[in-house]
């Protein structure tokens, strides 16, 4: 089944030099696991191909739900140095909330997940 990031989690997103940070956030403790799964690296690192020139890293924090990523090479430079619109990274969260994942058919329905909406 199709998922959208955005039904499972919340995000927010901000700046350190020329590096972003995105904090996902599970929107009910059963789903962290499945964000855990599913919000991979190697997912993050495609989903936002093109966009930055680094490295990511993924750090997991369960007491909060959570999975905090960095993303290397975000923002040309940094705040003081881009010509970037979003020089600080804010918008980074809503572009990792509009990814979406694929989720065994059977894991989705034992945990009520709500299907993407069809285009």
């Amino acid at each position: 089944m199709k998922v959208r990031l955005l039904d499972l989690a919340h995000a927010r997103s901000g700046d350190k030099g020329d590096m972003a940070n995105v904090g996902v956030i599970a929107l009910r403790p059963e789903w962290y696991p499945l964000l855990v799964e599913h919000l991979t690296l190697a997912r993050v690192k495609q989903h936002f191909a093109g966009v930055i020139t680094g490295d990511v890293q993924r750090y997991e924090l369960p007491n909060l739900r959570a999975i905090n990523f960095l993303l290397q090479g975000a923002l040309d430079g940094g705040g003081t140095m881009s010509l970037k619109m979003d020089a600080q990274g804010k918008v980074f969260s809503t572009a990792m909330l509009r990814m979406v994942l694929d989720v065994p058919d059977e894991q989705a329905r034992t945990l009520g997940l709500p299907p993407a909406p069809t285009p």
